[in-house]
């Protein structure tokens, strides 16, 4: 989603060289390949399509063996076999939020009361049981048997839902947001404007085409994902994986929610819930830098995310940056776009994949990585929310592939300066050393929270939303979408999903 800050470079402060907020790429990498290929496209990953070819990285300069632990590359008589995008749209693993065997008028009820359960805080058993896995704070503690009226609530108090069966609405609160639905359509659905577009996916806001009485001006935002794109540039595995971890953390406070997914003949198609707020990004540049403490409430709200991620479900996001968190209009913090994200745990990863300015070292250096890039990514964020750039730039990325290797984090002078604690997390955060790094010590993500920075803040409030934001968007209702800058609704030249790739991918 393209931010609408304000656009041009930013000018210097105190004559430290600041970068243009035009472009910040974003990386992939091929590894069975023959040749190491980074493709990049704009900083925000739904924006300014196409990709480009950027050059192929020079391990001489960087003393770097770019392919050295990557898996061998397939022989011709043994090929991989190909992802299928039959996973995208395959039943949940428990069962589909959707039961195929009502109709769109009973699927229509389904997501309303899904969509206002995300709304109100409630959970579903099945994701509170997520959080029973261990315990973080005495805050995340739910019950169910409220959650479970909410549900029923939800079903018994329109005409539209009241035909709906009990055995239905005890099922659907037995069951996952994020499961797939059979009967969806996109005519089930008004296409009002587009939220952000990229090279194989556009993200819409829409509402219902035929909503329930006093629904009329609920809105989601739909993922739409052409599949011959999706193919064309090997993206199938990302968007399984997007796809499948969404619809494991959907109904967590600080994360968009995956409400359902459903496809037709051509498209892959993710239903979300709508953050009126637009980026942070867009924010950031309107003010030019963060204060410390709008700084240190946003940093606490990722800081839970991070630690949910990574000690709950073993996932490394890997593409922490301002574009990808949004504001909901209450001004807390939604990460959005798991395209790059990855189930890792206790193994490392060799995909280069991410924004340059924010690339750990260890991926740059394709020495396997894990979820340690994303306590890297979290200090470079802070470093920009706090001076309004980061700390690595050139216009040439193999330039800040050097820099993040080989040069030291260094702050400019500030009015008023930046605190000692602010740049003792920054520089504990972005520890080039992965064993010493802050976040993947034995302590985890609880040693990032009894840092000094974050003496302040009382988890268990954070973690309630027990604040609003430092920043409340100016909005007219739930529908607006002001924070969103216009685009085009030309796709221009689109590819046919033949018969050939059908058989083939689905």
């Amino acid at each position: 989603m393209k931010s609408s800050g304000v656009k041009g470079p930013i000018k210097a402060v105190n004559n430290h060289p600041q970068p243009s907020t035009a472009i910040r790429p974003t990386v992939r990498s091929e590894l069975y390949s023959s040749k190491l290929t980074l493709l990049s496209h704009s900083r925000c990953a739904l924006r300014n399509p196409p990709f480009r070819t950027l050059p192929t990285p020079n391990p001489e300069p960087l003393k770097i063996p770019i392919l050295r632990s990557a898996p061998p590359i397939p022989t011709p008589q043994t090929p991989p076999t190909p992802p299928k995008l039959r996973v995208f749209y395959r039943a949940y693993s428990l069962s589909p939020v959707i039961d195929p065997q009502h109709s769109t008028s009973t699927v229509v009820a389904t997501i309303m009361a899904a969509a206002a359960i995300t709304q109100t805080g409630a959970r579903f058993p099945g994701i509170a049981a997520l959080f029973e896995k261990s315990s973080i704070s005495s805050s995340e503690s739910v019950d169910a048997s409220r959650k479970k009226d909410a549900v029923a609530n939800m079903f018994l108090s329109n005409a539209a839902t009241r035909s709906v069966s009990g055995d239905l609405t005890k099922g659907l609160v037995e069951k996952h947001l994020g499961g797939s639905s059979k009967t969806m359509r996109l005519q089930d659905f008004q296409l009002l404007r587009i939220l952000g577009t990229g090279t194989f996916a556009r993200v819409w806001l829409v509402k219902l085409a035929h909503p329930m009485q006093g629904a009329e001006d609920r809105v989601f935002a739909l993922k739409v994902l052409r599949k011959t794109e999706v193919i064309k540039l090997k993206q199938v595995d990302h968007v399984n994986h997007e796809r499948a971890i969404l619809a494991d953390v959907a109904g967590y406070p600080f994360i968009t929610t995956l409400i359902t997914t459903f496809t037709d003949s051509e498209c892959l198609y993710m239903l979300l819930d709508y953050c009126p707020g637009g980026e942070i990004f867009s924010y950031l540049r309107r003010q030019r830098r963060f204060p410390e403490h709008v700084s240190r409430f946003y940093l606490a709200e990722i800081v839970l995310i991070l630690e949910y991620l990574h000690e709950r479900e073993g996932v490394a996001y890997r593409d922490l940056k301002p574009e990808n968190i949004l504001l909901d209009a209450a001004g807390h913090v939604k990460l959005v776009d798991f395209g790059f994200a990855k189930r890792v745990r206790d193994r490392e990863t060799y995909t280069l994949c991410g924004t340059p300015e924010y690339l750990a070292p260890e991926v740059i250096q394709s020495q396997g990585h894990s979820t340690a890039v994303d306590w890297w990514a979290l200090g470079i964020l802070m470093y920009e929310f706090i001076t309004g750039y980061p700390p690595f730039w050139h216009q040439n990325p193999m330039e800040i592939y050097k820099q993040i290797i080989h040069k030291p984090i260094t702050f400019p002078p500030h009015n008023p300066p930046i605190s000692s604690d602010a740049r003792d997390l920054i520089l504990a955060l972005c520890t080039v050393d992965r064993s010493h790094r802050l976040g993947n010590l034995s302590g985890g993500a609880a040693d990032v929270k009894s840092h000094p920075f974050f003496a302040s803040m009382n988890w268990d409030d954070v973690y309630a939303r027990r604040h609003d934001g430092p920043i409340i968007p100016k909005l007219s209702g739930a529908s607006d979408d002001s924070c969103f800058e216009r685009y085009s609704e030309d796709e221009g030249q689109v590819d046919i999903y033949t018969q050939e790739a059908r058989e083939k991918w689905d």
